[in-house]
């Protein structure tokens, strides 16, 4: 689509999806998400810095920061001193313009966070519980709520909705000591158990897509918006984001990376996340000194931190043929590892398998490797920017919806 004449360049930030404007008649709601999303990274503060950088005209960023002003999105932060003329005023988003609950369910945790618009957790809750039944969820979640509900600074009433972040295969992995009753999440409406306190819309993501999206609006992918998330945590996902937008593929399983078949003479493990994974660095540590807590794995004691070493080792030979491939078939600006393993190992993974690539020779650039910005919470923080995302943020679907309007 050309621009109308007379108005300023289009840029496009490096933080995300494109942050240009439309012309399409019904276009208002979306050119508000872009307004909105350039105050919320930072890249705009003034009506001037928002029109250059959208392309729309400075009357209509004056209509919409009126209105979103209006709906307490933003705040005015004072005027910009130093500049020639009269000094313009700056905005700010609101922290306090809408908050979003996101639900994390694995196999071996729940951890539930209260978002603000600023991207602060303003309340948690987690609780290390095995193959908790969709009862015990519901009702961690009904106790949670109850108590985010009365945090202080927080209005019920702002709150937006409810994402839940969730393995798409929960109870149909095979994984060590996982119960007969655990088939009952196959069975389950997830949004009508999380509905009883609430009439919020309930969206159900998975869990490495929901720890990507995290990453893309809260950790590197602010400045690199191309990259492979690689989540450790019971089992091991993958989600894949090109230029600011999660890539779903057909049918909506890309990235799946715990999956893929190995064979090495190493291990008689049969998938990457065998090995690779919460429940296989404790099935080689060894029943009675493995841990449900995640982040005793950084102080184990001597005879367990062998165990971890030989892990480590074996994880990191397991994951240099599917980085090589990630790297050769994708082309990211990085890979990111992020999840339940505490972050001093994730380091000593990413530089194992970081040693072992080089050692390997290669025809093409390797993507960096590297820890994550947002760990341990990831999926639960992902899943609580979605609602905020479907209401106010900037995406591909959104703009379709506007051409469609």
């Amino acid at each position: 689509m050309s621009p109308t004449p007379g108005r300023a360049k289009v840029k496009t930030s490096a933080r995300g999806a494109s942050l240009s404007g439309t012309n399409l008649e019904r276009a208002g709601d979306y050119n508000q998400r872009v307004a909105l999303q350039s105050i919320r990274i930072g890249a705009a503060r003034t009506k001037q810095d928002i029109a250059t950088l959208t392309g729309l005209t400075v009357p209509a960023i004056t209509n919409i920061a009126n209105r979103l002003l209006e709906d307490g999105l933003i705040l005015e932060a004072g005027k910009l001193q130093g500049s020639r003329g009269q000094p313009a005023m700056t905005f700010s988003i609101n922290p306090d313009g809408c908050f979003s609950i996101g639900l994390n369910i694995d196999r071996d945790h729940i951890t539930i966070v209260l978002l603000d618009f600023a991207g602060q957790v303003r309340a948690r809750a987690s609780r290390e519980m095995a193959f908790a039944s969709p009862e015990e969820v519901a009702a961690f979640f009904d106790e949670t709520w109850a108590i985010f509900t009365k945090t202080r600074g927080v209005k019920a009433s702002r709150i937006i909705g409810v994402g839940v972040a969730m393995p798409d295969d929960i109870a149909s992995v095979d994984l060590p000591n996982r119960p007969d009753a655990y088939e009952a999440w196959n069975r389950v409406d997830v949004r009508q158990l999380l509905s009883q306190r609430h009439a919020l819309p309930v969206t159900i993501e998975n869990d490495a897509a929901a720890a990507a999206l995290g990453e893309l609006h809260f950790g590197h992918g602010m400045r690199k918006p191309s990259f492979f998330y690689i989540l450790v945590s019971s089992g091991l996902g993958g989600g894949l984001v090109l230029e600011g937008e999660y890539f779903r593929g057909a049918q909506g399983r890309s990235g799946e990376l715990g999956f893929l078949p190995i064979r090495s003479a190493r291990t008689t493990a049969c998938t990457l996340q065998d090995v690779v994974s919460l429940s296989g660095l404790n099935a080689m540590i060894g029943e009675g000194l493995a841990t449900a807590d995640p982040e005793q794995l950084a102080h184990a004691p001597p005879e367990v931190q062998a165990r971890i070493d030989a892990w480590l080792d074996l994880a990191a030979d397991l994951m240099v043929d599917p980085v090589i491939s990630i790297s050769s078939l994708i082309n990211p600006q990085a890979i990111y590892v992020g999840g339940r393993l505490p972050a001093p190992l994730i380091d000593r993974l990413t530089e194992a398998v970081g040693q072992k690539l080089r050692a390997t020779p290669q025809l093409l650039p390797m993507a960096p490797l590297k820890r994550a910005a947002l760990a341990t919470d990831a999926p639960a923080m992902g899943a609580a920017i979605i609602p905020i995302i479907d209401r106010f943020l900037p995406s591909r679907s959104a703009l379709r919806n506007a051409e469609q309007g």
